[in-house]
């Protein structure tokens, strides 16, 4: 066994935290314990047999979806999807038991601690009793605008050079990371080294280009955790919700605003001279950007159907875990909630429709809800940012540094310090609030 394996599971450390709870500790020392002790008890909690069985069953259910989401096989899925909720269920009755929550909500609270069904389902209703009229009233006025977009090829070469450039004007520190290219953007590494990636189409610059953005968002927030905490567990970030927070700050509250736009246009009429200079006019960019339009596909979704796609699978996998429903309800439940919330049906399209996330094929229930509590997160942090921060006039300006320093201040320097609530209430002065969201998206489509 791996020494450091067996020390994150040694039986003899629940009488140390014992002793070190009752020692006088310093606000940032209770901290520190409070996260290694749920460290050390996550560690604690499975079987062996369990993990095992869980990681073979994902990785057969995940390997053979691969195949199977491109042929509609929804029947062939469901043959290893079984075993993983199986498997999953155990688990999340596990977790349950130890922590005297739901199962769902104690596998939610694997990637968003302390967060509960309950709170979840009170700021989606919020979302949903006014989301669905936002976007058909959206749709309808953009019906009526005019759009050129982008035609023609858009070299890799050149839309590196332009990701390049994003990237330093959002002060993304190069000599702890680097921009890499990949099948799917993502972030990772430790805070020295941060890697991030996108992919590139060249007959479409402007996806990666935001990819860019939105994992800068990432990496910024790695690059900004306490380096006097680091190797710890208060060191590190506070949530997936949390994380997601940064990269949506970046894509969605500073990455497609006005001001920020219209770098992004000169930038990109630079990397491509040669193109039609008006798709690269700033109101164009901006409607390019900004465009409203209900799909299937949750990852192609704009910034306005979006939480949709993610109410709807949190919906179903609470539901799921908590045995309220089978895997074989899930096509049925698809079609009828996409048809509540988008009114796009998916029957008999599971590849567009059940089929198409990679999450639930190893058994990651939980964790869709991250997504749109990140874009409630980033809408609360603006909305108070902007009592303190000019922010239009700071992004005019092509200095971003007063905007990374108040991220810097209540979010990235606090690591795993605080709950989730004492950092949202901390830096903004209340829990988290569906109304700055409801603000955020009426004020940039409609206003």
């Amino acid at each position: 066994m791996c020494m450091c394996i067996a020390l994150s599971t040694a039986p003899e450390l629940a009488e140390l935290f014992s002793q070190a709870e009752a020692e006088s500790l310093t606000t940032q020392q209770k901290s520190e314990l409070r996260e290694l002790k749920r460290n050390w008890q996550d560690a604690n909690l499975l079987p062996t047999e369990l993990v095992e069985a869980k990681s073979l069953a994902g990785s057969k259910c995940e390997h053979a979806w691969r195949t199977q989401r491109g042929e509609n096989d929804w029947q062939g899925f469901e043959k290893n999807f079984k075993e993983v909720v199986k498997l999953s269920r155990e688990e999340a009755q596990i977790r349950a038991e130890a922590s005297g929550l739901s199962p769902y909500d104690a596998m939610l609270n694997i990637y968003e601690p302390g967060t509960s069904s309950e709170s979840l389902d009170a700021l989606f209703d919020d979302v949903k009793s006014w989301l669905p009229e936002l976007v058909d009233n959206v749709i309808e006025k953009q019906s009526s605008e005019s759009l050129v977009t982008p035609e023609g090829t858009f070299s890799t070469q050149s839309q590196k050079a332009l990701g390049l450039d994003v990237m330093k004007l959002l002060q993304f520190n190069f000599d702890n990371g680097r921009l890499d290219e990949s099948v799917h953007p993502f972030c990772g590494g430790v805070p020295t080294d941060v890697r991030i990636t996108t992919r590139y189409d060249e007959s479409d610059f402007a996806q990666s280009l935001m990819g860019i953005v939105h994992e800068t968002g990432h990496a910024r927030y790695e690059q900004g955790l306490p380096k006097s905490l680091a190797g710890t567990p208060a060191g590190d970030a506070r949530s997936m919700g949390i994380h997601e927070s940064q990269s949506l700050f970046f894509e969605m509250q500073v990455g497609r605003s006005e001001p920020f736009i219209a770098h992004l246009a000169d930038l990109s009429r630079k990397h491509f001279s040669e193109h039609d200079a008006r798709i690269f006019e700033k109101d164009n960019f901006q409607k390019l950007y900004t465009r409203v339009k209900k799909d299937f596909i949750r990852v192609d979704a704009d910034e306005l159907t979006y939480p949709a796609h993610v109410i709807l699978r949190y919906e179903i996998e609470r539901d799921l875990m908590n045995g309220d429903i089978e895997y074989t309800d899930i096509p049925e439940l698809w079609d009828q909630k996409m048809q509540s919330y988008l009114g796009l049906s998916t029957k008999g399209n599971y590849k567009n429709g059940c089929m198409q996330d990679i999450h639930w094929t190893d058994g990651a229930f939980g964790y869709f809800p991250s997504y749109t509590l990140g874009a409630m997160y980033a809408a609360q942090y603006m909305a108070v940012m902007k009592q303190s921060v000019d922010v239009n006039s700071v992004i005019e300006s092509g200095d971003l540094s007063p905007i990374f320093n108040w991220l810097e201040a209540n979010i990235w320097s606090k690591g795993s310090l605080l709950k989730t609530d004492e950092l949202i209430t901390a830096a903004t002065g209340e829990t988290l609030n569906a109304k700055y969201f409801k603000e955020h998206l009426t004020n940039r489509y409609l206003g």
